[in-house]
């Protein structure tokens, strides 16, 4: 881990990210596209945090803060970098961030199928919360309901 520098992405990586979590990252989104991670680094460009190997993508995580609560997402870690502490630094550099923003509490978006990202984040100290569920539709539908 000596040789890992973490710090947040470039617009110029996009492309580079998406390759990265395609092979790293569990599930997609429809905002994996070159034009939806650059958006993220362009209205947020210290959210999308990269652990890098010299010039390697070896880890991943944003850190999104909306002003109101700390959000986390697609922390990812490359198979054959695993077990090094590299999650565990992209956390800390994601905590570190939100406490800079005034942020109090965090939560991160798992997949139920992901059982290795659930062991990943109860031994990083977080809990699931069985009480909530998460509700979803992708804007360009928005048009479609009628009141």
């Amino acid at each position: 881990m000596d040789k890992i520098a973490i710090r947040p992405a470039e617009s110029g990586q996009a492309a580079e990210v998406l390759e990265f979590w395609r092979d790293a990252a569990e599930g997609t989104s429809i905002t994996d596209d070159v034009d939806g991670v650059r958006i993220l680094i362009e209205r947020d460009p210290g959210a999308l945090l990269l652990a890098l190997d010299d010039t390697r993508i070896v880890g991943s995580v944003i850190a999104g803060f909306d002003g109101w609560r700390c959000h986390l997402y697609r922390l990812a870690v490359s198979p054959d970098r695993r077990r090094e502490g590299i999650g565990s630094a992209l956390l800390e550099a994601a905590h570190d961030r939100f406490a800079a923003l005034g942020g109090r509490r965090t939560d991160a978006m798992v997949l139920e199928r992901n059982e290795t990202g659930q062991l990943a984040w109860a031994a990083a100290g977080y809990a699931r919360e069985d009480q909530w569920r998460r509700w979803v539709r992708p804007l360009g539908e928005l048009r479609s309901v009628e009141h």
